[in-house]
């Protein structure tokens, strides 16, 4: 079987073709993000059209690398939530009308379900697991019974972490996307590292919350470096200990997790999967509680469209497919 999958659900056009057992035969994508620099974050219409003028362009490169034509193709997969809502529109009407001209079969995936499942790309993890969603959009724990079973554990009352990430990095003048601009500034330094406060909420609570934390930083800065420059030095400084309590709550929250639903697989997925720090610091401390912690490939954790084929034949497998009323639903949940 031959899939198509296609990704439009935030600032990237994502088109990929996936073959029986996850072999990826290309996985192409086209990044809007110097367009949204000057803004410190994504701009929807800009997404929107960026989305709507590639489209196509980027789902003819995928078919090329994985030389194949559009008529070898067996399903169309196609992320149809969570995200901006014009960019999901882009990608399901793109993928309802080639469903339609070509007479194959549809599904719509969900966006989160599939991060988690690019984890599962090139590794056996059993099922349940808890997984941990963790992205610009999304921070989420769930626990995974199948591939088309999900609980909800707990996510953020507020900002997602790659948000806070982002927020953190424009109050120090790091640049956008702030999270891999935090990552690279504060790997092997030795500086000391200011302390912020870690937001745990309710006892056993496996909720999120940090939007304290990124006000903390904001009076910091404001208290300390009103009217003057920040030393280079100084934002290091700031920069860890911000990261040091983001990640400190993302571990205890994820392990509480796997304790409480007595599960020792945990399985992290999304574009702050990648972030050095909170690998390190969640493979030694899992090791201690014997829980196994899986990562998606580097390639594979930020928002591409591999997953989405993925996942598309595993579900398609199970008999599940979707017809010409499939909508983008912006806020779909686990």
């Amino acid at each position: 079987m031959l899939v198509l999958g296609i990704e439009t659900s935030c600032d990237e056009t994502a088109a990929s073709v996936v073959k029986e057992k996850d072999e990826v035969l290309s996985n192409v994508v086209l990044s809007s993000i110097n367009l949204h620099k000057e803004f410190g974050g994504v701009i929807p219409e800009i997404a929107h059209r960026f989305h709507s003028r590639f489209i196509d362009r980027v789902v003819e490169k995928a078919l090329k690398q994985a030389k194949v034509d559009l008529k070898e193709i067996d399903l169309i997969a196609v992320t149809y939530g969570p995200g901006l809502m014009g960019a999901l529109i882009v990608g399901v009407s793109f993928a309802k009308s080639l469903s339609f001209a070509l007479k194959k079969p549809l599904i719509g995936i969900n966006h989160l379900h599939a991060h988690l499942y690019s984890a599962l790309m090139d590794k056996e993890i059993e099922f349940p697991f808890v997984g941990l969603v963790v992205s610009g959009g999304h921070t989420a724990l769930v626990l995974a019974y199948d591939y088309d079973k999900y609980s909800l554990l707990g996510q953020t009352q507020d900002d997602a972490v790659g948000e806070a990430f982002d927020k953190v990095a424009r109050i120090l003048k790091l640049g956008y996307p702030g999270g891999p601009v935090i990552d690279k500034l504060t790997q092997g330094t030795k500086s000391r590292m200011v302390e912020f406060p870690r937001s745990y909420l309710a006892k056993d609570s496996l909720d999120f919350s940090f939007s304290g934390l990124k006000t903390a930083v904001f009076y910091y800065v404001k208290d300390n470096y009103s009217n003057k420059q920040i030393p280079d030095e100084d934002k290091v400084s700031i920069a860890s200990g911000f990261q040091e309590a983001v990640v400190d709550v993302l571990v205890y929250k994820s392990l509480s997790a796997c304790k409480q639903n007595n599960i020792n697989r945990l399985v992290i997925g999304g574009g702050v999967s990648r972030n050095l720090r909170l690998r390190g610091r969640l493979i030694d401390e899992a090791a201690k509680e014997d829980i196994e912690v899986y990562f998606p490939k580097s390639n594979l954790c930020l928002d591409n469209a591999a997953m989405i084929a993925g996942l598309g034949t595993k579900l398609y497998r199970k008999g599940i497919k979707s017809d010409f009323y499939l909508t983008p639903d912006a806020t779909l949940s686990v």
